[in-house]
């Protein structure tokens, strides 16, 4: 009978072999990178056992729990404290909250629409009183002769009127008369307050100017018409060079 080893078999490599295939109830005992991270690795000889928990590093990385910012990352725990350089996390309280925050409700297109139409018969009445009282016409036409000087006239008057009209009421009470009788008033989008002169001025010069001398209602349904299609603030043209909305009021 023959002393040789099977074939194949050959000789075995010794036990502290790091490539000698082992039984499954060895499997792992050898390297400490044969166990999956968070079970326990045995001691380095001569050293202190590894900490426990999460990986080579203990605790999951090797910052500590949450890593190099702590619990949360750089807006959360970490250097910035509660949630941000700003406060209140990166997009959070810290941005700016809603301009109309404790504010009234925006008014409605509709009513801002009918108060203007007011406002431009109250205002028309007195452009055309004083163009008859100054012989000043929109169009005089004799002949073939048409007296532009005359037409100018009556735009600058108009615009001159219109323009004081809106300044002078919406400083002083946020209301023209056609606002106030619709219970609707002008605010400053920033604080609600009521529009300063500058403000008012340069609002009623958005709205009028054109109206005066070039495009007369279409401007103006322009203008005041872009608060049906504006979100969030629902501002016509004339609002937002002002930083203006108009809120219902009680």
């Amino acid at each position: 009978m023959s002393s040789e080893p099977p074939p194949g078999s050959g000789p075995q490599p010794p036990d502290d072999d790091p490539l000698r295939k082992r039984p499954p109830s060895d499997q792992g005992s050898g390297s400490p990178y044969d166990r999956p991270y968070g079970a326990q690795q045995p001691p380095p000889p001569g050293g202190e056992p590894p900490p426990q928990g999460g990986g080579p590093y203990g605790s999951g990385d090797p910052y500590g729990s949450g890593g190099p910012y702590g619990s949360g990352g750089p807006y959360g725990g970490g250097p910035y404290g509660g949630g941000g350089p700003y406060g209140g996390g990166p997009q959070g309280p810290g941005r700016p909250g809603d301009p109309l925050a404790g504010m009234p409700p925006l008014a409605d297109s509709g009513k801002r629409t009918v108060a203007r139409i007011i406002d431009m018969i109250i205002v028309g009445i007195a452009v055309w009183l004083l163009t008859w009282a100054f012989g000043v016409h929109q169009y005089d036409v004799n002949g073939d002769r048409m007296e532009v000087g005359k037409s100018l006239g009556q735009s600058i008057i108009a615009a001159v009127l219109y323009v004081a009209y809106d300044t002078i009421l919406i400083a002083r009470t946020g209301q023209t008369l056609g606002m106030r009788w619709f219970r609707m008033r002008v605010a400053n989008l920033h604080d609600g307050a009521t529009p300063s002169r500058q403000s008012s001025l340069i609002r009623a010069l958005v709205l009028w100017l054109p109206f005066a001398f070039c495009c007369a209602c279409v401007w103006t349904a322009i203008c005041g018409g872009w608060s049906y299609f504006d979100r969030p603030y629902k501002q016509g043209l004339h609002d937002k060079a002002a930083k203006t909305v108009v809120v219902a009021t009680t």
